[in-house]
């Protein structure tokens, strides 16, 4: 019986395959295509917002009663209800359930509390806990920016030059922006009197407390100081309780309810929606956060 080559491969009972072998790829072949996969792997790891060709934005406004959503490109905003204890990981959930048929692949959200650039800097009072450190990417699997809600929707107003934003609803929210940079404020911590601040005294608990006669009065004359303090161009009054002012005078307008959308389309460098009819000063669009 004729001995066996060593070095030839054992017989086994399979059937070679009908298609022609690949010819072996030598040592310095191998590291080539290991070295290309290596690469292609840390690319992907790395993709950031910008450098997606076609930004599929998905903005998020949550507030102290419901969370809204709305993707760019589509018209009719979707909502389900938050409450004191929804935590982020069922914030998650409940936004992947209800965008099943949309396509997106970054996300903005306006937050109900201070945030920074790797999220919320605190904790929401009027949301469960665990938002603080929270990895908002990693959970959605894409790209996500979160700002102040606030802040948010004082971006989607903006028209350009300077403008005071204030948010009058449960509290005052504030931001100021000046030649596209975003500054969060806290003008709601600024002292009205020696028994409230700014912010309780035009809040919604000041509104049923005071009656709306009172409180519109405290209203303007605050808007009068800060459009003076701030030198601003104009003043956007957004939230549920600006409609109580009454007719504004130049200088003042309101802020659309969708304008928080627009903010978090803007903060990927989406222009989707349609400016206002008033007249639009110069921005480069080139947001800056502070």
């Amino acid at each position: 019986m004729p001995k066996r080559n060593p070095k030839e491969a054992p017989k086994t009972a399979f059937k070679a395959s009908s298609r022609s072998k690949k010819p072996k790829a030598s040592p310095r072949t191998r590291v080539m295509h290991k070295a290309e996969s290596k690469s292609t792997h840390q690319i992907t790891k790395t993709v950031t917002a910008d450098d997606l060709e076609t930004k599929r934005v998905l903005a998020i406004d949550i507030g102290g009663t419901n969370v809204k959503l709305l993707l760019n490109g589509e018209t009719q905003p979707r909502k389900f209800p938050s409450s004191k204890e929804m935590t982020p990981a069922q914030f998650v959930e409940q936004v992947r359930e209800i965008t099943q048929d949309w396509e997106y692949n970054c996300v903005s959200i306006g937050y109900p509390g201070l945030t920074g650039p790797n999220g919320p800097l605190s904790e929401p009072g009027n949301l469960g806990p665990g938002w603080v450190a929270f990895d908002f990417q990693a959970a959605f699997g894409m790209p996500v920016k979160i700002m102040n809600d606030a802040a948010m929707q004082a971006l989607g107003s903006y028209e350009g030059g300077r403008m005071l934003f204030l948010g009058l609803g449960t509290g005052l929210g504030s931001t100021l922006i000046c030649h596209s940079t975003v500054i969060s404020l806290e003008l709601g911590n600024i002292r009205w009197n020696d028994k409230a601040t700014s912010g309780e005294m035009l809040g919604r608990r000041a509104l049923k407390k005071l009656g709306r006669k009172k409180w519109r009065k405290i209203a303007w004359a605050f808007i009068n100081s800060s459009i003076k303090s701030f030198n601003a161009d104009y003043i956007v009054v957004g939230g549920g309780n600006a409609k109580i002012l009454g007719a504004l005078p130049p200088g003042v307008r309101r802020g659309h309810n969708q304008t928080a959308f627009r903010g978090g389309f803007r903060l990927f460098g989406v222009e989707e929606m349609p400016s206002t009819t008033h007249e639009t000063l110069e921005h480069d669009k080139k947001w800056r956060l502070i």
